[in-house]
């Protein structure tokens, strides 16, 4: 019960600080196309250090983990964008 506990509590922790992490561009600044940089490139580094750190402790090959999760975030990125670019065109939404 009680690692139960304290691994929600740790996975609770990292998802707050990822989110703020990958937000703070967007309240720092008001270029979406500079904040949006600056979140892709928080995003891979967040992903380095979560990789390496796996990589390390169950001796994994970091490369191959690193670019399949690099890949399928930028991915996952560059989809999103797109769709809301799509929307935004088509239904003539400003924000």
């Amino acid at each position: 019960m009680e690692t139960a506990l304290t691994s929600s509590l740790y996975t609770g922790l990292a998802y707050v600080f990822t989110v703020v992490a990958l937000i703070i561009p967007f309240l720092i600044t008001s270029n979406y196309l500079l904040a949006l940089g600056s979140t892709l490139v928080v995003a891979v580094l967040i992903i380095f250090f979560f990789n390496y750190y796996v990589s390390v402790a169950k001796d994994y090959s970091f490369k191959k983990r690193f670019t399949e999760m690099a890949v399928l975030s930028i991915g996952v990125a560059l989809i999103s964008f797109i769709i809301g670019y799509l929307i935004r065109v088509t239904l003539g939404v400003e924000i």
